[in-house]
């Protein structure tokens, strides 16, 4: 697991990663935002950049808020997985993110389903 912390000490952004089959599960809780760009970043493409082909499942369950800098993140990790021949899913937004996901249109880019288990059955 890996996190980003505040200079108070407490976790902005938390990652966990499993893998179901072939398709890594991304965990996250917490918020997204311009602090925590590179956290997520790093927990969708990894650092030595993507594996072909990435099949990749963003668990969104425990995220609270995220602005445009994870919007930003997300299209280009579905970007760079698209060309590598593999495929982003974003599961389990709750209402708050999954509205900003809508609102901005990245719902319609980036496929978003309300549960993990529906997003690995697609």
């Amino acid at each position: 697991m890996s996190s980003n912390d505040k200079a108070e000490g407490t976790v902005r952004l938390s990652v966990a990663h499993r893998a179901v089959g072939d398709v890594r599960v991304v965990a996250l809780q917490g918020e997204i935002d311009h602090t925590t760009r590179d956290v997520l970043e790093e927990a969708l493409l990894g650092q030595g950049g993507i594996a072909a082909p990435p099949r990749i499942v963003a668990d969104l369950q425990g995220v609270t808020f995220m602005d445009s800098s994870g919007l930003n993140v997300f299209i280009s990790a579905h970007r760079d997985v698209s060309e590598a021949g593999g495929w982003l899913r974003i599961a389990a937004a709750q209402t708050a993110v999954q509205r900003v996901l809508s609102l901005v249109g990245v719902d319609t880019v980036v496929a978003c389903h309300p549960s993990v288990e529906q997003a690995l059955e697609d």
